[in-house]
């Protein structure tokens, strides 16, 4: 009889397993009132990332998965409360209701247009480097160290690089990244723009699925029928490095934000423009800037930095300090390494994203030069094999 209520106990406290890690995917019909499509990634340890219309990937936890599944599934209602109230000892209408909660929530985020890339919408939000994940959630991906203007030569690690990738192998690389369960790729440099086949990138990129991004001084985006073009491909967010010097990069910034294109702005606190951070701030708040990158030329300059992320607070403007700023001139890596509020990033590199070199060689991070194999010519599985270790003997 003990045995017999021990065992009910430990039924009844033992944790829900997690569905079954893999890949899940749904394309709404063509006559929905908004036509859709997920993708959605489920951890081995039940988390999930659900991308929605190639554009947003939103993090869930264990229970937000498992909606997300079964909207996937396109079971009913009644079904999902069946199974979920089972599942979690829950009663069938409290899980009815919370899946329309859900439901509700994710057509929210279907229906609205300029979201963050990277969205959590009230879900809980979990710290990407604080669990082990199937593949990484990002790929940066260096198209080139070339720069547009001969003051940065020399700014870019070039002496690294053997040689540039074609574009069919930079598509070849691109689809080897879906097929392991990578969901959001993003273009940098250098200056990304320089590669004529940028356009044709993003295109097979959102193509396959991907959420995609570029990391550029600007560089074109200023240009009516290049901005057009990579918008028709698909691109979904953009951060432009700024040179407040450089009138391009102000004309890159109004034109893209116009567009409707999530934008975030990356300024680099120099001795040179340290006294002026207020009046750049206000005039990205005149152009609607909602999203910010901040770092300093030199670590003496961090008060002003502290000044400007607390400005930044007070114009409601979201700081991202996950970005790898493009190798140049104004965006030192070496100081950047060094800012306490970088932390997040570090611990995120080569687990949560790997950096790709104009050769195909993998980085953990942009300025971590551990060689982890070449994204091109070697085994997916060796590369993540490679990382994984890197994470477990080294402190970032």
């Amino acid at each position: 009889m003990f045995n017999r209520i021990r065992e009910t106990i430990n039924r009844f406290l033992q944790p829900v397993q997690p569905l079954e890690a893999g890949i899940y995917t749904f394309n709404a019909p063509l006559e929905a009132a908004f036509p859709y499509r997920l993708h959605l990634r489920i951890e081995g340890d039940g988390s999930g990332v659900l991308i929605i219309n190639a554009s947003t990937v939103l993090h869930l936890n264990q229970t937000g998965t498992e909606y997300a599944y079964h909207l996937i599934q396109q079971h009913t209602e009644e079904e999902v409360a069946r199974e979920l109230s089972k599942r979690y000892r829950v009663s069938k209408e409290q899980a009815r209701q919370d899946f329309i909660s859900f439901r509700d929530r994710l057509m929210t985020l279907v229906e609205t247009t300029d979201l963050d890339p990277v969205t959590y919408l009230e879900f809980d939000r979990v710290k990407v480097h604080e669990r082990r994940l199937n593949a990484p959630l990002r790929l940066d991906c260096a198209l080139t160290y070339a720069t547009p203007h001969p003051r940065t030569a020399g700014s870019t690690p070039v002496e690294r690089v053997k040689r540039e990738l074609l574009t069919d192998e930079w598509q070849t690389i691109l689809e080897k990244a879906w097929k392991a369960g990578i969901p959001h790729v993003i273009f940098t440099g250098g200056e990304p723009a320089l590669r004529p086949d940028l356009v044709d990138l993003v295109d097979f990129a959102e193509k396959l699925g991907m959420v995609t991004g570029v990391l550029s001084s600007g560089y074109r985006f200023s240009e009516h029928k290049f901005l057009s073009d990579i918008l028709q491909a698909g691109l979904d967010h953009l951060m432009i490095v700024l040179d407040e010097m450089e009138e391009y990069c102000w004309e890159a910034i109004r034109d893209a934000i116009a567009s409707d294109l999530f934008v975030t702005v990356h300024l680099t606190i120099t001795s040179r423009n340290q006294d002026r951070v207020t009046e750049i701030l206000g005039k990205l708040v005149e152009l609607n800037v909602k999203s910010l990158s901040l770092t300093v030329e030199d670590l003496s300059l961090k008060p002003v930095l502290q000044m400007a992320q607390e400005q930044a607070y007070v114009h409601q403007m979201s700081l991202v300090w996950d970005l790898p700023v493009p190798y140049s001139e104004l965006n030192p890596i070496d100081l950047e390494l060094q800012t306490e509020d970088k932390a997040e990033y570090y611990e995120g590199a080569g687990n949560a994203w790997l950096y790709i070199e104009p050769d195909g060689d993998v980085l953990p991070a942009q300025g971590k030069t551990t060689l982890l194999g070449n994204f091109l010519t070697d085994d997916w599985a060796t590369i993540w094999q490679n990382a994984q270790k890197l994470n477990q003997t080294e402190t970032w």
